[in-house]
């Protein structure tokens, strides 16, 4: 621990219950090839740009049910710090009360299913806007090019990670570095919009849940499923329900009634008794429950790059 750049950490950690850590910090990860989130040797690795910097973090089962952390670089202190958060030491699962069978037996098999909470607004609403109407391979195509083109190399001894870059560089990327990413002007002034006034971003994250997500929807082009998507990954948002999905509505209404097709309206009738814990009961469902038969060819890309 000499200087501040030079930061390097660890920290011991035990939960107060059983804890999932791949599952738990699943969310995180956008898609295969992530170069701010990866899984190797049995540890989780993030990047993370905190407050005080970029940082890269390390997490490990350690013996019995302790859990260990390294950290590197100017926010490896804070991504230590914030650790408990990280791994759902605010989150409640015993608040959730299954009311079918279905989640019954999911809530049993996942017990150490957490809510993970960042406390970085940003670095989760930018992926999430990426993936504003496309397919999941557009958004997450997208968000590797421009972290490789645009993100720090991180700290640490893991090589090709990448640390999201700062708001001040979302902000000046060029329209056409953004069309070779994939990404139209909508998406793309909508994030340039938010980088803009990223402190009022950021201060979000002290707020409810649903004090944030007001406060993002006022910023033209996030809408209320970008909204829902950002907070519950930088607040652990229990009750963050995704609406305005493609699928989702149809995965939970196959799962709890058989039906083939279901609307949003639908889905929140269903999704009634778990109020307070609707973002968990749609994690249970999604891990639980596989989603209707298609009825059509999956959705083709709309690969702007080629107008």
């Amino acid at each position: 621990m000499e200087t501040a750049a030079a930061f390097e950490g660890t920290r011991h950690w035990t939960p107060d219950g059983p804890l999932d850590l791949a599952r738990t910090l699943a969310p995180l990860g956008r898609g295969p090839g992530d170069p701010a989130f990866r899984v190797a040797d049995g540890a989780v690795w993030r990047t993370c740009r905190t407050p005080a910097g970029p940082g890269t973090l390390r997490v490990a089962r350690a013996a019995g049910d302790r859990v260990t952390a390294g950290a590197w670089g100017p926010g490896g202190a804070w991504l230590l710090d914030a650790l408990p958060a990280l791994l759902g030491a605010a989150d409640d699962p015993a608040a959730f009360r299954p009311r079918h069978r279905l989640l019954h037996e999911a809530h049993r098999r996942h017990p150490g299913l957490r809510l993970t909470r960042t406390g970085r607004v940003l670095e989760s609403l930018i992926p999430s806007v990426l993936e504003q109407k496309v397919t999941s391979d557009e958004a997450y195509r997208a968000w590797r090019l421009l972290l490789h083109r645009y993100g720090e190399t991180a700290p640490g001894p893991l090589p090709g990670l990448k640390v999201v870059p700062d708001a001040r560089t979302w902000a000046l990327i060029p329209s056409w570095e953004w069309h070779r990413a994939g990404v139209d002007y909508r998406r793309a002034g909508t994030i340039v919009r938010a980088a803009r006034v990223v402190e009022r971003m950021e201060e979000a994250a002290g707020m409810t849940p649903e004090d944030a997500a007001a406060r993002l929807t006022l910023i033209p082009g996030i809408g209320p499923w970008t909204a829902a998507e950002t907070v519950q990954r930088s607040h652990g948002a229990p009750d963050a329900v995704t609406t305005g999905d493609l699928h989702l509505p149809h995965h939970v209404g196959h799962a709890l009634t058989g039906a083939p097709r279901t609307d949003d309206a639908a889905m929140l009738e269903l999704l009634a008794p778990y109020a307070g814990q609707r973002h968990r009961a749609t994690r249970l469902i999604l891990l639980t429950a596989p989603g209707p038969p298609r009825r059509a060819p999956r959705f083709a890309p709309n690969d702007i790059r080629h107008i």
